[in-house]
């Protein structure tokens, strides 16, 4: 009897939800579990992100000079890589400059896309969890009112010790449920903001790379066309 009075009596937010309805037992597990993944993927976001404004400065600098793309690492890896293989095909097949300079910037946009994508792995786990977890922190909370109503037809009692316990637990569940998504909601928009800046500036250092390359490569044509002129001026 000690026991159970003192479990009655247990008011603390450990202690109700301990005693709390199974069913918002669930809901407020599943609820801490997802505010953790949550986390978990917030601080890895944060980390990968500061690596990429690295990499996005890294770019910038190959806009005045040639980098060697076994030398870098991530993005500029990528990038770089992708416009040297282009670059090969490109003087192989004697194009145009212009040609050469779109090519090189689809190429060099491509790789560019797909590390990006890498990086928006866990955003929508973020979005998912800040929509959805507010509305099931609300069903634990329906269920938790339901269950307290139910006491008092059975205890026929309207008094406040028999209402509180599940009015309370209900009341836990919209706290964690809020917890997990207010977190998610603010970290998926700085994370999508980030990456579109990121994106947006590597965007405008391939450009200025791509007509770098262009000409670079152009100029052997000319040269190798001009000889024969030479040569003909000569005699």
């Amino acid at each position: 009897m000690e026991q159970v009075s003192q479990a009655a009596s247990d008011f603390s937010v450990y202690g109700l939800m301990m005693h709390a309805d199974p069913v918002v037992k669930g809901v407020l597990v599943l609820l801490v579990l997802a505010s953790v993944a949550c986390w978990a993927i917030i601080l890895e976001k944060a980390i990968r992100l500061i690596g990429l404004s690295q990499d996005v400065r890294r770019l910038r600098k190959a806009e005045m000079q040639m980098l060697n793309p076994e030398a870098e690492r991530g993005l500029v890896r990528a990038v770089l890589r992708a416009a040297e293989q282009e670059a090969d095909e490109d003087l192989e097949r004697g194009e145009p400059r212009s040609e050469q300079r779109a090519r090189l910037e689809r190429a060099m946009r491509s790789a560019l896309k797909t590390e990006l994508q890498r990086l928006e792995v866990g955003l929508p786990f973020l979005a998912t969890v800040g929509s959805a977890s507010p509305f099931i922190g609300l069903f634990g909370t329906v269920w938790g009112i339901v269950n307290s109503f139910t006491s008092i037809a059975q205890q026929k009692d309207t008094s406040l010790a028999v209402v509180a316990p599940g009015i309370a637990e209900a009341l836990i569940a919209t706290a964690l449920g809020l917890a997990a998504a207010i977190p998610a909601v603010v970290a998926y928009n700085q994370i999508a903001v980030s990456l579109g800046r990121a994106s947006a500036r590597a965007n405008t250092s391939i450009t200025k790379i791509a007509k770098r390359l262009a000409s670079a490569h152009a100029e052997p044509v000319l040269r190798s066309a001009a000889e024969p002129i030479r040569v003909g001026k000569h005699f």
